[in-house]
C-alpha cells in the first residue's frame, strides 16, 4: 500500500498559482490533474516527484515509496543515447544486468521495431520520445505515477496501449495524471482536481462529470456572489441613512445600529471573489478569403524518411476550400513529413507532384514550434513582423495570455502553452486561408482547445491538421485521411 498525502500545499511564483491544497491519494486513485496554462501543473509533479519544493505546506509519501514521474521533455543527458540504453538506464544501477529483459517486453509491448532500439533519441520522432519517457517509468516499476501530458504526439494506437496500463487491475497504484487530453482523462481517472489560484475543486468523478458538477457549483456561487453584493449595497444604503437619522436626532442606539451595518456589509464585501475564469488568454483566427475551388493537389507523391526510406504513397488527392483535413496514422509514419512538403510546396519550392493554388496563403505551425525563434522576445518576434504600433503589439500580446513581463524575455523562456499562443497568433495577423498545423492541441489547455475548434469552423478557412485528439479531430474534421499499409487511404 502507497499514499501520496497533501497538507495546505501551494506554489507562488511570485503570485499565487494555488494555494491551501490538501488530500490524501491511495492505491487505487487515479487523480486527473486540470488547469489552464501555466497555472502549476508540472510544477505541483515535481513537488509530488520530491525533485521541488511548495511555496507553502507539506506533501509526505508512505516510507520506501517509489515515484516515477513522466515529464513533458526529455532531459537532455539522455538525448545521444540509443533508444534501448536510454530505457535501461531507468532500472536502478544495481539491477540493471539482471533486469533489462524488461527493456525488451516494453518495447515489444509498444510494437517498437528493431531498428529504432538502436537509434538516437533525438532522432526519433515526438511521439517515439514520449513512449521512451513513458517505457523508463514502465520499467522502472513505481510504487506511484506522475505523468505529465502523456499523450502529446502519441498516436491513437499507443494511447490505448497506454489506457490499457494504467488500468489494469493489477495496477492499483496512486496515479496522478496532468492532461489536456478530455478523452484520456475519462478514461483514466476517477478524480479530478481544478487547480485554481484561489479555492481549487475537487471531485471523487472523472473530467467530464466532474466539470458539469464545476459548472454547477461556479453557477451557484456566481448566483451566491450576486446575491451578497446587492445585499452589502443595501446595508450600505441603510446604514448611512441610519447614521445621518443619529447624528441629527443626537441617538447614540441609530448610531450604533448604523455601525452594525457597515461592518455586516463589510464583511459581505470581504467575501465576494469573482468566480474563476479558466481564459488564460484569447485565442482567434482569420482567413483572407480565395476565389479558388481546389487549394492543392497532390499526384500520387511518396514521402520518405530522412535516410530515403519510403514511408508511403499518397494517391491522387485534391483538397477543395473549405476543407478540413485531418492526418492520422502511427507515430513514425510519416504524417510529419508529408506536413513538410506541403509547407516547402505552399513557399515556392518546386516539389514534383505537389500543386497549391497561386492564391493559397499559408500559415503554419508545427511541433516543436519551430516557426518562432527562440533567441527573440514575443514583443520583437510580433512588432518585426507586421507593421504594428508598440502598444497595440503589447495589447495583443497580453490578450493571448503572455503578460507584460514576459513580453521583453526570450520565446525560449516563455511555457510551452504560452509559445503555442504566440504562434496561434501570428498565424492570425498572417491572414492566412490555409492553415497546415501538425499537432496543434499538444500544449492547449482545455479551454483553449475548445476555442481553437470554434475559431477552425467559424473561420471556414481550409485546413490539415495532424492530430491524435479524438476529442479535437471529432469536432474538426470534415475528412480524415489515414496512413496505412503504405498508402494515404480515405476513411469515413
Amino acid at each position: 500500500m502507497g499514499s501520496l498525502n497533501l497538507r495546505g500545499v501551494g506554489i507562488l511564483t511570485p503570485e499565487s498559482l494555488f494555494q491551501d491544497l490538501t488530500l490524501t491519494l491511495q492505491d487505487g486513485d487515479r487523480l486527473g490533474l486540470v488547469a489552464g496554462n501555466g497555472a502549476g501543473k508540472s510544477t505541483l509533479l515535481r513537488c509530488l516527484a520530491g525533485q521541488a519544493e511548495p511555496g507553502a505546506g507539506e506533501i509526505t509519501r508512505s516510507r520506501g515509496l517509489r515515484v516515477g514521474l513522466v515529464e513533458q521533455d526529455m532531459p537532455p543527458n539522455l538525448l545521444d543515447l540509443p533508444l534501448y540504453e536510454a530505457i535501461r538506464r531507468a532500472i536502478p544501477a544495481a539491477e540493471r544486468d539482471g533486469q533489462a529483459w524488461r527493456v525488451d517486453v516494453v518495447l515489444d509491448e509498444f510494437a517498437a521495431p528493431l531498428a529504432l532500439h538502436e537509434r538516437p533519441v533525438r532522432q526519433l520522432s515526438g511521439g517515439w520520445q514520449r513512449l521512451a519517457l513513458i517505457a523508463r517509468a514502465w520499467v522502472a516499476e513505481p510504487d506511484a505515477l506522475l505523468l505529465d501530458e502523456p499523450t502529446n504526439h502519441l498516436d491513437l494506437e499507443k494511447i490505448e496501449l497506454l489506457e490499457g496500463w494504467i488500468n489494469d487491475p493489477a495496477r492499483q497504484m496512486p496515479i496522478v495524471i496532468a492532461s489536456h487530453d478530455r478523452r484520456f482523462l475519462d478514461r483514466c481517472t476517477n478524480r479530478t482536481l481544478f487547480l485554481r489560484p484561489g479555492v481549487s475543486a475537487y471531485y471523487a468523478h472523472p473530467y467530464t462529470r466532474a466539470r458539469h458538477l464545476l459548472a454547477e457549483d461556479d453557477a451557484a456561487r456566481q448566483t451566491q456572489l450576486e446575491r451578497d453584493g446587492k445585499e452589502a449595497t443595501r446595508l450600505r444604503r441603510s446604514a448611512g441613512e441610519l447614521k445621518n437619522i443619529g447624528i441629527n436626532r443626537s441617538s447614540d442606539a441609530a448610531q450604533k445600529k448604523a455601525a452594525q451595518m457597515a461592518r455586516r456589509a463589510e464583511a459581505l464585501e470581504d467575501r465576494l471573489q469573482p468566480v474563476h475564469s479558466e481564459r488564460a488568454g484569447e485565442i482567434r483566427l482569420a482567413n483572407r478569403g480565395t476565389h479558388a475551388k481546389v487549394m492543392l493537389t497532390l499526384e500520387d507523391i511518396t514521402v520518405t524518411a530522412p535516410d530515403g526510406t519510403k514511408l508511403f504513397r499518397t494517391g491522387k488527392l485534391s483538397i477543395a476550400q473549405g476543407e478540413r483535413v485531418v492526418l492520422l496514422g502511427a507515430n513514425g509514419a510519416g504524417k510529419s513529413r508529408l506536413v513538410g512538403l506541403l509547407r516547402q510546396a505552399m513557399e515556392g519550392a518546386d516539389i514534383p507532384g505537389i500543386r497549391a493554388s497561386a492564391t493559397a496563403v499559408m500559415g503554419y505551425m508545427d511541433q516543436q514550434m519551430s516557426q518562432l525563434p527562440q533567441k527573440a522576445t514575443p514583443h520583437a518576434f510580433i512588432a518585426g513582423r507586421f507593421d504594428l504600433g508598440d502598444q497595440k503589439v503589447r495589447s495583443l500580446l497580453a490578450s493571448a495570455g503572455i503578460a507584460m513581463d514576459r513580453q521583453g524575455r526570450a520565446i525560449a523562456q516563455l511555457s510551452p502553452g504560452q509559445k503555442a499562443r504566440l504562434g496561434l497568433l501570428a498565424l492570425r495577423l498572417a491572414e492566412p486561408n490555409f492553415y497546415l498545423l501538425d499537432e496543434p492541441t499538444n500544449h492547449i489547455d482545455i479551454a483553449g482547445q475548445e476555442r481553437l475548434e470554434e475559431e477552425i469552423i467559424a473561420q471556414g478557412a481550409t485546413c490539415v491538421l495532424v492530430s491524435h485528439d479524438r476529442a479535437f479531430v471529432q469536432a474538426v474534421a470534415t475528412r480524415r485521411l489515414v496512413v496505412r499499409g503504405g498508402m494515404l487511404r480515405e476513411e469515413g
